[in-house]
């Protein structure tokens, strides 16, 4: 049996074959790279300058290394300064984005699961209610947001963020998705012969089939909220229920005042390095389950 040889393979005069690189692709490497560069100095910048004191962060050469190390004592100003309240920060930010993550999670799974495997009058109407809703920016709602949690005395508690947050359209519509193509129908109906109920099968079959896709809805989510600004802002008055992203923004906006301490750029900087650290952690464990739920419908059978 022969097999073909790829078009950029030429055949030498030893009789071995040699790579030949086309133009084209040199020039797709050239452009991959430089994206990677672009979007790999801001962090190069963000890690050499948690090294560095407030007085370096204004040197002549912002990407040279420090010739002293620094990050020890800006990581003590991070969690000490103004009462600790960067710790109560991350508290927050960790209950706002893991909490408010695994909620929305399960509530897209029942939702999408509902769609894609019962039939009800109106699905293809609330659906398409649904699919509106991703196109809805979140800047949009801040404001009826707000008006509802006033009106319900929510205002300035952790209810007025965490709430909001346990919404994920476009984890409903991931969720569909994949439980149209992922969970087949044959183990539903004998589940059903079998006596189960259909609570005990959707959270025993389906919710173990859609794992892949409840990985990608969960990161999505807690992305989403990890990096949730404008909401908190609007809804939180006590520094103390700040998430860390609004924190961090009045910690800078603190230091461009004239009293405001030395080391407090710095601490900002730091702080900063140190919100970004569980993000990439998240990515790097649930890295593989995240791709394959992205790839959720894009072949066909």
């Amino acid at each position: 049996m022969k097999s073909a040889i790829p078009v950029s393979t030429r055949l030498a005069a030893n009789g071995e074959r040699s790579v030949v690189r086309r133009p084209v692709s040199i020039l797709g490497m050239m452009f991959l790279g430089l994206m990677a560069i672009y979007f790999l100095v801001p962090i190069y910048w963000l890690i050499i300058s948690a090294f560095k004191t407030s007085g370096e962060l204004f040197a002549h050469n912002e990407f040279a290394p420090s010739a002293h190390v620094h990050i020890v004592s800006n990581i003590v100003h991070v969690f000490t300064y103004q009462h600790a309240v960067y710790v109560s920060w991350v508290i927050h930010t960790i209950l706002y984005a893991v909490g408010g993550g695994a909620v929305a999670t399960l509530f897209a799974a029942m939702a999408g699961y509902a769609f894609a495997k019962y039939q009800f009058v109106g699905r293809s109407t609330l659906f398409g209610v649904v699919i509106g809703g991703v196109l809805v920016p979140m800047t949009a709602l801040a404001l009826p947001l707000y008006l509802l949690f006033h009106a319900a005395g929510l205002v300035n508690t952790v209810w007025s963020v965490f709430l909001p947050s346990v919404v994920s359209p476009f984890g409903v519509y991931l969720a569909r998705i994949y439980a149209a193509r992922g969970v087949s129908r044959e183990l539903l109906d004998a589940g059903r012969v079998d006596g189960a109920s259909e609570w005990r099968i959707f959270f025993t079959v389906g919710l173990r089939l859609m794992a892949p896709a409840l990985v990608t809805i969960f990161l999505f989510q807690f992305v989403a909220i990890w990096n949730n600004f404008f909401l908190p802002l609007i809804m939180l008055n006590n520094s103390r229920l700040y998430p860390l992203s609004l924190g961090l923004y009045e910690w800078n906006s603190l230091s461009q005042y004239a009293g405001a301490p030395t080391f407090l750029i710095a601490t900002v900087i730091t702080g900063t390095l140190i919100a970004v650290i569980p993000l990439v952690i998240a990515f790097v464990l649930l890295q593989r389950y995240w791709t394959g739920g992205l790839a959720v419908g894009s072949v066909k059978s």
